[in-house]
């Protein structure tokens, strides 16, 4: 698309005409400069070219007329792209434990499955800020670094398995590795937390799973005390079909999720927890957390531009040296 970058210029349109109508006309004087090259320069040295006095005027209207169209600047601006920006960092905690291959979450999706689609959704829309991945199991491990790099993320999660961390979960663990690798974080050694409009602090832990901690060093909820004390607010989410209420007391569903940990995970730091027991749901909680944690630069877009102004300017320039080269300088 073409662009005007000073439009304001065409205003000067009319200024020749002006100055020719204002001022007195100039009288013949002696010459004020001498050129030695000037007198072996005539007009044979511009073969064909033999303008008259209406010639001579449409030659200088059309010099003025392209140093008004070099002036303007025009430009040709390229499609609109977003724009990298110092948004939230966030961190997603997904459970890849043995009990997520249940399928309980209808559509006969197993919960990993639920989760790498409705999570994966909820990274695509994080534009502006930095996102990271940790796979929970035995054992916590950072599968992908902070990063503005949002389709790479994705891509992880989607390729996670279960038990490539291992068959336990070790929540407590996992806060502790998202609490060392914030800290770690270069953008933000100086271990403060990065303030955002509202108050809020920047950095985020969304911590997903279907149980209980029952592995790891650390206990979740001291794991939650550090959290908040480093500034990081997590969001906990249990996930797994409602235990229902069978003849010999509940039973099927998910009945070893402990739903008071994470409340007090959620609850210590500043967050939420949120229950998702099918696909609908889970998709609810993601839309709500990015109304409690909205994204930081999803609506920063740029267009690139390329200057036009000097392909006016260099023909202007072409088409003077005839006028200044014509020794007839009669105008009328």
């Amino acid at each position: 698309m073409i662009h005007l970058a000073w439009p304001w210029m065409l205003l000067f349109l009319p200024l020749p005409w002006l100055l020719a109508r204002l001022l007195p006309p100039v009288r013949p004087q002696g010459a004020a400069l001498f050129l030695p090259f000037a007198a072996g320069v005539g007009a044979e040295a511009l073969p064909g070219m033999h303008f008259g006095p209406r010639g001579r005027r449409l030659l200088f209207a059309l010099i003025w007329l392209l140093l008004l169209a070099a002036a303007v600047r025009p430009q040709w601006l390229g499609d609109a792209q977003p724009v990298p920006t110092t948004g939230r960092r966030l961190l997603l905690a997904v459970d890849v434990s043995g009990s997520m291959a249940t399928q309980d979450m209808a559509g006969g999706y197993s919960r990993l499955q639920v989760v790498q689609k409705v999570a994966g959704d909820f990274i695509q829309r994080r534009h502006g800020d930095q996102v990271g991945l940790i796979l929970v199991g035995t054992r916590p491990y950072l599968q992908a670094p902070l990063t503005a790099d949002l389709g790479t993320v994705h891509q992880f999660l989607q390729e996670a398995m279960i038990g490539v961390a291992g068959t336990e979960t070790a929540i407590g663990d996992a806060i502790g590795l998202a609490i060392k690798r914030l800290r770690d974080d270069p953008a933000h050694a100086d271990g403060q937390p990065d303030g955002q409009p509202g108050g809020k602090s920047g950095t985020v832990l969304v911590l997903l799973t279907d149980g209980s901690s029952n592995a790891g060093a650390m206990p979740p909820l001291e794991a939650a005390k550090l959290a908040a004390d480093a500034g990081l607010r997590i969001y906990t989410i249990g996930v797994g079909a409602a235990a229902q209420q069978g003849f010999f007391g509940l039973g099927g569903g998910n009945d070893d999720l402990d739903e008071d940990t994470l409340k007090g995970i959620a609850q210590a730091t500043g967050g939420e927890y949120f229950r998702a027991t099918d696909a609908g749901a889970l998709q609810q909680v993601y839309t709500r957390i990015d109304q409690l944690e909205p994204s930081a630069g999803h609506e920063q877009w740029y267009r690139p531009s390329t200057e036009w102004y000097p392909w006016p300017l260099g023909v202007a320039l072409l088409l003077s040296l005839p006028a200044i080269l014509l020794r007839d300088r009669a105008w009328s």
